[in-house]
């Protein structure tokens, strides 16, 4: 038995088969290069390698060895093939160049497998291009958004990388609506109201009984976080209904992002009049003015302004700080909006801000300062 997962991150079934004792090779498929349009899927493959039966409906187990296991078929391999070589991907690219959209799609999708982090950038130059000779591709569309989310979670990360991701995911699934693994791709990020299930509130659980068996947990490159936790909603959730703006008359002198930066990441990016979407905020110092937290005072606060009849769920979110004096840590907030029943389709801007305590490098000044963060939605027409 041979499993294969769809997964941006792949280790987090690493984690869940040690958690479940579950023995059997996984094979890894994060740019759904097999083109299922939903999971679990079973294939039952042959001795020469070919697929025989997609998702047998067999009544019993024991149907499994007299209508597969049991036979034997015509293919049957008399010896076992050699391990299939790493692409060759000067050969790949002189291919692409003046080709077809095919021949692109496939160049980067050697690059993204076999190229190493430092080649992403090339992998999405390729699709892109492919999206030139072939628009709304809707395969193509999904995996730049893959490689767009492999850069962001890489030490190669661009500022947008995961807003892109997720607009290339959304590109993809107005191309096909049914397609089950874009879908849950957009609704892993997204807001309670739309998603099927919590998708990773088993990690804590998984890691205190591997722990508790006397084994060591697999660790994860990309920590799960908010949306990824949160369980579904049949209703718009208020978190707080009636709280004291922080900085009202903003008087708080500003931070332009010499000290923290702020990337924001609407998920998704458009929704239909009535609907709702997550807005993911991440804060970094500044590593280039040497900047860290101050956490002898008050931790992070974010204030969100619901305009234009939007709705957030809560005004003020605020961040504990750490034990540490000071740190260097990135910080995440999550809200979400909901877009007025009656919204014309448009973009809208909607602002908050966010106000904390930052050190100018080790020694240097600490400063409380408030940093503005306007970030858009699109409404488009029809129902959520």
């Amino acid at each position: 038995m041979v499993g294969i997962i769809e997964e941006q991150h792949p280790d987090r079934a690493q984690l869940f088969m040690q958690w479940k004792q579950m023995g059997w090779p996984v094979m890894v498929d994060s740019l759904n290069l097999l083109n299922v349009p939903y999971v679990p899927i079973t294939l039952e493959i042959d001795e020469g390698g070919v697929i025989r039966f997609v998702d047998p409906r067999f009544g019993k187990p024991s149907d499994i060895q007299e209508n597969f296991l049991g036979r034997v078929f015509q293919s049957a391999v008399v010896s076992t093939p050699a391990l299939p070589a790493p692409p060759d991907l000067e050969k790949l690219r002189r291919a692409a160049t003046n080709g077809t959209a095919t021949a692109w799609g496939t160049y980067a999708d050697a690059l993204v497998l076999w190229g190493g982090q430092q080649r992403l950038g090339e992998a999405l130059a390729a699709y892109k291009r492919a999206l030139e000779l072939v628009p709304r591709e809707g395969h193509t569309h999904f995996r730049l958004g893959v490689a767009y989310r492999k850069r962001y979670d890489s030490s190669y990360r661009q500022p947008g990388d995961f807003q892109m991701a997720v607009e290339q995911w959304q590109a993809a699934l107005d191309t096909d609506p049914n397609q089950y693994i874009w879908r849950r791709r957009i609704e892993q990020y997204g807001p309670r109201l739309h998603k099927p299930y919590p998708f990773y509130d088993w990690v804590e659980t998984a890691r205190r009984e591997i722990t508790a068996r006397g084994e060591t947990p697999v660790p994860l490159q990309v920590e799960p976080r908010g949306s990824e936790f949160a369980s579904p909603t049949e209703g718009f959730e208020l978190i707080q209904t009636s709280v004291k703006e922080p900085d009202p008359l903003g008087r708080i002198l500003r931070d332009e992002g010499k000290l923290v930066t702020v990337e924001t990441t609407v998920v998704p990016p458009e929704v239909a009049p009535g609907g709702s979407t997550r807005v993911h905020m991440v804060f970094r110092p500044n590593p280039g003015t040497k900047a860290h937290w101050n956490n002898e005072v008050d931790g992070l606060r974010l204030w969100i302004n619901a305009e234009q009849g939007w709705q957030a769920n809560s005004h003020l979110f605020a961040l504990p700080n750490p034990p540490q004096t000071i740190s260097r840590e990135t910080r995440t907030l999550e809200l979400e909006l909901l877009a007025p029943a009656q919204s014309a389709p448009g973009t809208y801007t909607l602002r908050a801000y966010a106000l904390y305590y930052v050190c100018e490098d080790v020694n240097g000044t600490c400063l409380y300062r408030r940093q503005d963060i306007p970030f858009q939605i699109k409404v488009r027409q029809g129902v959520h």
